[in-house]
């Protein structure tokens, strides 16, 4: 997706999740353990992205008082942390989005 090979049509999120993991139920024990494992690599790297709401957010606020060698401001903090919930708001939106589209096409 970063390098253009891959659109971003091709993002799922719940709805199509759910589709995919009722498929791979279908195929057997499996599949469906092997699927499941995929969902948890993807949400645990996710998860590290450097958002200041996520975990890879928290790593990089430290990291940031370690370099400055004392706390961050509070209006700093606040202020990441909206523009963390922000993001995530519009990635939501976006997946939920498509979702819905091919759900309804």
């Amino acid at each position: 997706m970063i390098t253009g090979d891959v659109s971003l049509r091709s993002v799922s999120g719940p709805i199509m999740i759910a589709d995919y993991a009722g498929d791979y139920a279908r195929a057997g024990l499996s599949p469906f353990i092997g699927f499941l494992g995929l969902i948890s690599i993807s949400l645990g790297i996710l998860n590290l992205l450097p958002i200041p709401i996520l975990d890879g957010g928290q790593i990089v606020i430290q990291a940031a008082e370690w370099v400055t060698g004392g706390p961050l401001p509070e209006r700093v903090l606040i202020f990441g942390q909206q523009l963390g919930m922000l993001f995530l708001f519009l990635v939501f939106s976006f997946v939920f989005y498509n979702d819905l589209t091919r759900v309804l096409s």
